[in-house]
């Protein structure tokens, strides 16, 4: 997992931004799950979410310096996503907004083809995740009526994807089987 410039060294973003990180959130920010850049060079960021109440996440917990700097992104981020929103990013849900913002960090801000995956699995029965995409999208229909953000936000490069935790397992126990072999 990587956070601050660290992510964006592994995005290979060092040298292409035209504002920097530290203008736009403070230190020890976002931990992404994955990262990734396409064959066509577009930045990919991940967070993944294998049960509900992770996705629910409580507001920031930032001292007061960090947290002006974060409640303005914030705030440019949801004038952008939904500019007739009128509710608080940094309570509930403050996850997914500061996701939403380094998104519109890359995209807007520095102008970068990026895009940022909600990867969700489903069937993760040790986290008593959702059994279905349907279940999940339930979640994500809530946390977008709470932010005030449309129902759909792929214009703006960002995707949920969804995944059979069982898969993984089968992939796992899978290559155990090979390694063992």
């Amino acid at each position: 997992e990587y956070r601050d410039q660290r992510a964006l060294d592994k995005l290979e973003l060092r040298g292409k931004l035209s504002k920097p990180l530290r203008e736009f959130w403070p230190a020890r920010g976002p931990v992404w799950d994955a990262l990734g850049v396409s064959s066509k060079g577009r930045p990919v960021i991940v967070e993944a979410k294998a049960h509900i109440p992770e996705a629910a996440s409580p507001g920031t917990k930032a001292a007061p310096k960090s947290l002006e700097l974060i409640e303005q992104s914030l705030q440019a981020t949801r004038k952008y996503l939904a500019p007739r929103a009128s509710a608080s990013w940094t309570g509930t849900f403050y996850q997914y907004a500061n996701r939403l913002a380094y998104q519109y960090f890359l995209r807007v801000l520095n102008s970068l083809d990026s895009s940022l995956v909600f990867l969700d699995f489903t069937n993760a029965v040790d986290m008593d995740g959702p059994a279905t995409e349907e279940e999940w999208r339930g979640a994500i229909r809530m946390i977008h009526a709470v932010l005030g953000l449309p129902a759909n936000l792929e214009y703006f490069g960002v995707y949920h994807a969804f995944m059979d935790a069982r898969a993984v397992a089968d992939l796992q126990s899978n290559h155990r089987m090979e390694s063992d072999a």
